[in-house]
């Protein structure tokens, strides 16, 4: 089912559904180009609320889909799998309107960055699990990520967050800075609005180059110097010993179903 788009207060808000708690594959992939297909189509002059369902934003990367590519030792299909999923992050993260990410509960790995893509970031205050927790799981973090995540968290906090992998509670989280403001859940959306609403339409240019401005470094970074890195993921990602990590996991998860 295509990702619900509604307006409120001259706002776009963009609900994520691909699945029940949002893990990210191929039809979240999928889902998140159409939705945005449709704002720059439909609702081009509209800031963005992004958000989505129940107690989850989202889980991050669909361990099923996933190991099972890390594990194929096809190289070539480990870097359609990035390609891919670094298209969906850039998408959101250069996307030229004001972007809110309305945290509505767990945004685990890739949900996390999900959220760090958007320039605000507003949060349910309700028991949740926040972290990038890619290197416990034996998932080397892609170059380009580290360039989003130091943007949007700074370098101690983003290194912190990459290398130590801990999933924190929601008052760790907020301490750390991963949230703009905090509200209670009534209020997200509300709230989550009034930052899309930081602007009047007719300053959207501004807004647009001025953004552009102030992400000139990290996009230089992503397109100039991360490309080199991140071309050793796949070997990285089918390392015999991170594919035990990811094994360890896809055995805990199928522990608790």
């Amino acid at each position: 089912m295509a990702w619900n788009i509604e307006v409120i207060q001259e706002c776009a808000v963009v609900h994520m559904n691909t699945n029940k708690v949002n893990v990210q594959n191929n039809q979240f992939f999928s889902d998140l180009h159409n939705a945005f297909d449709r704002l720059e189509r439909e609702f081009t002059e509209l800031p963005v609320v992004l958000t989505g369902q129940g107690n989850t934003f989202s889980a991050g990367i669909d361990f099923q889909y996933s190991f099972e590519i890390f594990g194929s030792g096809n190289l070539e299909k480990i870097r359609d799998w990035y390609r891919t999923y670094r298209e969906t992050n850039l998408r959101i993260f250069t996307y030229p309107r004001p972007t809110v990410a309305a945290v509505n509960g767990h945004a685990i790995a890739g949900g996390l960055i999900t959220a760090l893509d958007c320039d605000f970031r507003v949060a349910a205050r309700k028991p949740a699990k926040f972290g990038l927790n890619e290197v416990p799981i034996g998932i080397p973090m892609p170059a380009a990520y580290v360039e989003i995540i130091k943007y949007a968290l700074g370098d101690q906090v983003g290194a912190l967050t990459t290398l130590r992998g801990k999933l924190y509670e929601f008052d760790e989280a907020e301490k750390l800075g991963f949230f703009h403001e905090v509200v209670i859940e009534d209020q997200l959306i509300s709230t989550a609005i009034s930052y899309a609403r930081c602007i009047t339409p007719d300053c959207n240019t501004a807004y647009a180059m001025s953004k552009k401005a102030l992400q000139d470094g990290v996009i230089r970074q992503i397109q100039e110097r991360t490309v080199a890195l991140d071309a050793h993921l796949p070997t990285g990602m089918s390392d015999e010993g991170n594919r035990r990590a990811q094994d360890r996991r896809r055995q805990e998860i199928m522990r608790t179903r």
